[in-house]
């Protein structure tokens, strides 16, 4: 078979590409180090007990015989010859971080594979196992998804979350002796199918390449920790997510085969912090197959030349895992790299303590500019939905932002953030994001002037296009873009949150370990084990955002607009320091208007004329009437990679979007349609669309 070719071609006497760096084995002192590094991870909650564990395993095993369930009784219904019927089979396999042994305490889910026999079809998946599922007692927060990149079924079975993915073979029965990672089982397969096996075969793999298991878990815990304190740990944001994190650091046990976890975290911010990026980062040798799939060649696939930090996934077809990364997430990372080296050099020295490396980062007083991204919706279930999908296209916002010709680094803080009560009152429940932006030093003494409207405006527009597209696009559903100074975040943001904190309490980082972000709906992203960035749900003040949210009573009286303006006080932003930061939303259309169902558009119109703006808003009953959108013309760059609405985006962590809206308790199935391309036009109904614009000017 070709996975034995494989194992053939496999170097002997070492794992990887390449021969070890170092054999040396494990000294006492590495044995004292590596100690003290579980010691310190232990008040993380990264380690299960073995009662959760005696759990899992349980329900595992009574997900699999209600699979086995399911098929022997659609066999039946499809009538089938009984000895067929009666060993027809079915699995369930594990990946992800379970199947690679790195689950956490209480708050990881379970990715999770069926994988059927040929008679199976996947709408047999998404409509009678759907039902049968909804019918146990055990199980909750039923939720499909049938439009993700890779389809899921996400519940809860006796309080474990669970992913389930589909795959059906080319073959009347599934045996419990099956073995995905040969390579013959992807025969005659559909890609979606595909796809469901890759999270699978991928972690296999993974495991199968690493010479020391025990030593390669401790250091993948750690190095998730960390990425995840240090706000480095979210797929979907741009950073990297658990499986490719895994394959980091399985390179690095590769390379030194003998060493202990305190050592091989050493290394591995050694040697990252010194990758010559895009080089790619592969477990083996990329390898053909008869099935002639798509692979990652940047030789033969012009958009794999612009991939900025390639994580390459070693089962076939091999895929870069890291497709989401962007220049300034790569930027953040290695910098994040360089500090880990840093430390951990101190640490093997005696100089500090591990606690240090697990400090979190402090994202709030390491900027001096800011963009404030909200999403508001009128009901919870709407919110759940929105804020998903938001959060699913704000790398969109980054590149849009990166392209900029003046940002050289626009890092977004993962996670997010609630509302006030000012913020609820106005716009009901509210999600909040932070970008911090790096701008460009001026050559001269010269005033730079800078217009971030297009990015933001281009990053709304895309929102809109595919929650349109996807039916979910609801009255009061809304996304505003702000440009804040670091001094003004405490309008939006807690004292708490916004001051210097070198410890974080272990009971702040279980919440961030669980909570709402698993019942957020990506609709067709990745969402990474573990990498679910939770709400953190803290109050922020009120009565300071009061003062940020004046009504121009005039402007509101006859075209229904809030401008909203700094106020009169300390914080308030110089003429010279930054022209206008214009929040434009229609709440409603124009007074004295009579439209039935709301069907004309308040379209809004922003005119920049030297360096300041005049505001309009005129009544289009016919879209098609509007002025067309004024062209965005920065310094032109020779190339850029093309952007996610242009390049669809592959396999990552061999799962994606998995996360579905949910309705307290409820079961909910979101239909299939196709995504529109990126010429799709904005939608012109009923719902009152987001016009931002922001212009600032940097002092020389």
């Amino acid at each position: 078979s070709s996975s034995t070719s494989r194992q053939q071609n496999q170097p002997q006497g070492h794992y990887g590409l390449t021969s070890p760096i170092s054999l040396a084995p494990p000294s006492d002192k590495d044995h004292i180090h590596t100690q003290k590094l579980i010691e310190a991870m232990k008040p993380f909650g990264v380690f299960e007990d073995q009662e959760e564990l005696y759990h899992r395993t349980t329900v595992l095993g009574k997900l699999n015989n209600f699979v086995r369930e399911w098929i022997s009784e659609l066999a039946e219904s499809k009538n089938l010859p009984p000895s067929i019927t009666e060993q027809v089979g079915g699995k369930i396999f594990t990946f992800g971080s379970y199947r690679l042994g790195v689950h956490t305490k209480g708050s990881s889910d379970i990715d999770a594979l069926c994988v059927a026999p040929s008679h199976v079809e996947r709408s047999d998946f998404f409509q009678s196992f759907f039902e049968k599922l909804k019918n146990q007692e055990e199980v909750k927060n039923l939720r499909a998804i049938e439009d993700a990149y890779v389809p899921v079924i996400k519940f809860e079975f006796d309080g474990i979350e669970i992913d389930l993915v589909f795959a059906k073979l080319s073959l009347p029965t599934v045996s419990d002796d099956l073995d995905l990672r040969d390579d013959s089982c992807l025969k005659s397969l559909d890609i979606r199918c595909i796809r469901s096996l890759n999270g699978s075969r991928v972690t296999d793999e993974i495991l199968r390449l690493v010479p020391n298991l025990e030593n390669f878990r401790l250091t993948l815990r750690a190095v998730k920790l960390w990425a995840k304190r240090r706000g480095v740990y979210s797929n979907i944001m741009g950073f990297l997510g658990g499986v490719s994190w895994a394959m980091l650091v399985a390179r690095i046990c590769q390379l030194y085969p003998n060493a202990l976890a305190s050592t091989l975290i050493n290394k591995f911010f050694l040697i990252f912090s010194k990758w010559d990026w895009p080089k790619p980062v592969l477990l083996k040798r990329l390898e053909e197959s008869f099935l002639n799939l798509p692979v990652w060649d940047p030789r033969v696939n012009p958009s794999d030349r612009y991939h900025v930090m390639p994580i390459i996934t070693p089962a076939y077809p091999q895929q870069n895992s890291t497709y989401n990364v962007s220049v300034s997430t790569r930027a953040v990372m290695v910098e994040e790299f360089q500090r880990g080296l840093e430390v951990t050099d101190e640490i093997l020295k005696g100089k500090s303590d591990w606690p240090k490396l697990f400090e979190p980062l402090n994202f709030f007083q390491k900027y001096k500019h800011y963009i404030v991204l909200t999403a508001s919706a009128f009901t919870e279930e709407h919110h759940l939905n929105w804020i998903g999908l938001v959060e699913s296209k704000i790398r969109v916002l980054v590149g849009n932002l990166e392209r900029n010709e003046f940002i050289t680094i626009a890092h977004v803080q993962p996670q997010s953030f609630p509302g006030n009560e000012v913020l609820y009152k106005r716009s009901g429940y509210v999600s909040m994001w932070f970008l911090g932006l790096v701008f460009k030093k001026a050559e001269s003494a010269v005033k730079t002037n800078v217009d971030l409207t297009h990015g933001i405006q281009s990053f709304t527009d895309t929102v809109y296009r595919q929650a349109s597209a996807l039916n979910i696009l609801k009255e009061g559903m809304k996304i505003e873009a702000t440009y804040v100074k670091r001094k003004q975040l405490h309008y939006f943001l807690p004292a708490g949150t916004l001051q210097k904190r070198k410890k974080q309490r272990v009971s702040d980082i279980s919440q961030n370990n669980s909570g709402l972000q698993c019942k957020r709906s990506s609709l067709g992203e990745s969402c990474s084990d573990g990498s679910k960035d939770r709400d953190s749900r803290t109050p922020s003040n009120s009565s300071s955002l009061n003062k940020i949210s004046k009504l121009d009573i005039s402007t509101a009286k006859s075209e229904r607009l809030f401008l909203i303006s700094w106020p009169n006080s300390k914080s308030q932003v110089s003429p010279t320091e930054m022209e206008a930061t214009v929040a434009l939303r229609t709440s409603g259309p124009p007074i004295g208007c009579t439209i039935p169902g709301y069907n004309a558009v308040c379209q809004l119109r922003t005119c920049f004329v030297h360096g300041h703006h005049k505001l309009s808003g005129t009544l289009i009953k016919d879209p098609k009437s509007a002025s067309p959108k004024q062209h965005y013309s920065p310094t032109s760059k020779v190339s850029r990679p093309p952007t996610s609405e242009e390049c669809p985006q592959k396999a990552i962590d061999g799962k994606q979007a998995r996360s579905g809206g949910l309705g307290q308790g409820g079961f909910e199935r979101l239909s299939s349609k196709e995504l529109p391309d990126s010429s799709s036009p904005v939608p012109t109904n009923s719902i009152r669309i987001i016009k931002r614009s922001i212009k600032l000017t940097l002092n020389g």
